[in-house]
């Protein structure tokens, strides 16, 4: 495995990028098509369309497998385990598609998203089976290095700030679909849509909060058992 395995990350990060591209062309196309001002303000859709914790865990999750599979590249000749800022940026990546399958799967399916009209096999990959990729390769990726508890912890900074800059942001755009003057990534951040307003919005956001340090403690858990302890943090 230690041989093909960084092929297959190559591969997997490949139709991660080509689903995000897909997606991207088809939220510019519903742009150019749109008749009002707002609808065709390509740098909104743009920075919306960057805006969704989906689109960014994929990308963040191919560049970084990218990385990986260059580093075993690099190092096949030697049977090192992966450094530990790589097996820092693994768990991370790993727990936000874990967690994106997770919350996707569980209160998104089926939910019209304000994107636009979506691709269906890009939807597919971006939340199904890219994130089934992850999870394959927590499980099973050679070389992995045992992290200390704390990265749990830096697991959960990302999703922290994105939820922050997503409710800053969110009352300051012009939602290119409908010409309201607020834009919310998800339904269930929407306080206009949501039973009990922003109290109803913090409970969504705790309970993805909890299902984030959860995923990323699995990841770390997993990690500390099938890696090298060379040496770790406590």
């Amino acid at each position: 495995m230690t041989t093909w395995w960084p092929y297959a990350r190559l591969a997997a990060a490949a139709l991660g990028l080509a689903a995000i591209i897909a997606q991207l062309a088809r939220s510019i196309e519903n742009a150019l098509a749109a008749t009002t001002e707002w609808g065709q303000h390509l740098p909104t859709v743009a920075a919306n369309f960057l805006s969704f914790f989906t689109i960014l865990s994929n990308l963040l999750a191919a560049i970084v497998l990218i990385i990986a599979a260059v580093w075993a590249l690099r190092h096949r000749r030697d049977d090192e385990p992966e450094p530990t800022w790589l097996a820092v940026l693994l768990a991370c990546v790993s727990t936000y598609m874990i967690a994106t399958g997770v919350v996707y799967n569980t209160l998104l399916r089926g939910v019209e998203l304000p994107q636009g009209t979506t691709v269906p096999w890009s939807n597919e990959v971006l939340h199904v089976i890219f994130p089934l990729f992850l999870l394959i390769d927590v499980l099973v990726a050679p070389r992995r290095r045992a992290l200390g508890w704390r990265t749990v912890a830096v697991t959960a900074i990302f999703p922290l700030v994105w939820a922050v800059y997503t409710m800053i942001r969110a009352n300051l755009i012009t939602a290119p679909s409908t010409g309201n003057a607020w834009w919310y990534p998800y339904p269930f951040l929407d306080p206009r849509l949501v039973p009990g307003g922003y109290l109803g919005v913090a409970g969504y956001i705790v309970g993805i909060a909890i299902a984030i340090v959860a995923a990323g403690w699995f990841v770390v858990w997993v990690g500390r058992k099938r890696g090298a302890r060379v040496p770790v943090a406590a």
